[in-house]
């Protein structure tokens, strides 16, 4: 894949792990087993497994050559603290972003009992931004978890934005992204959802940055809130 994302809210990926199993609501039209199918069919050598999990120790040090400081989201294609990920395999991943310390690294997962657990085991460099998922109402325990973990910057994806989630916990939380799921089969995202959580963020003031309404086309669709882009972000620790 392009070391260079078209996700909004980062620069770049960065993938030692591929691969992840359905864990939650917000999995079920996953975009990463579309492309690791779509992948695998080119022949692409780090798919040769489809969408299993499998660990890459030749892309570890990929960042250390990446010169320029950038944004770099780990693991787009998988789950850092998937239970079929070792934890030395973890702590390698942690020691090459230590060793990257002009980049900003940003990690999500729906595995968020698993990373509370071994959130004390991990030295947590301040270039490391760690985030939950919480696609509906139903996981907003995650956000507890996340409060645990010693990171520097604390982010929530609420996306795929599946309900609404009208009084969210924000304590210690540094940034919330929110969009709406795109591809096939997409469930709808509703206008007064991303407006509450809007709200919630500003009066909170934590940075808030609204991805896409997503859609079958989500180019067409856009990312625009009542007129305005929201593209807010936490301060730059690394740079």
């Amino acid at each position: 894949m392009s070391e260079v994302s078209p996700i909004e809210w980062t620069e770049s990926t960065w993938n030692p792990v591929t691969g992840c199993s359905p864990i939650s609501i917000g999995c079920n039209n996953c975009y990463a087993l579309r492309m690791a199918k779509r992948l695998k069919a080119m022949g692409n050598r780090n798919y040769v497994n489809g969408f299993e999990v499998s660990l890459h120790q030749e892309t570890l040090t990929k960042p250390l050559l990446w010169k320029k400081p950038r944004l770099v989201f780990v693991n787009s294609m998988s789950d850092l603290f998937h239970e079929k990920v070792p934890f030395d395999f973890i702590q390698e991943v942690f020691d090459v972003m230590r060793q990257a310390s002009w980049h900003t690294f940003q990690i999500l997962t729906k595995r968020a009992e698993v990373l509370s657990r071994l959130a004390p085991k991990l030295k947590w460099p301040a270039n490391v931004w760690m985030g939950v998922t919480v696609e509906s109402a139903g996981y907003t325990s995650r956000i507890d978890h996340l409060r645990t973990v010693p990171s520097a910057i604390r982010f929530l994806s609420l996306e795929p934005l599946l309900s609404p989630l009208p009084d969210i916990d924000l304590n210690r939380i540094d940034w919330v992204i929110v969009g709406g799921e795109s591809g096939p089969g997409a469930r709808p995202m509703q206008l007064e959802w991303v407006e509450s959580l809007q709200g919630q963020c500003a009066n909170s003031k934590v940075p808030f940055f609204f991805k896409q309404w997503g859609g079958k086309n989500k180019k067409k669709a856009g990312r625009l809130l009542n007129g305005k882009t929201y593209s807010e972000m936490p301060d730059l620790v690394s740079r």
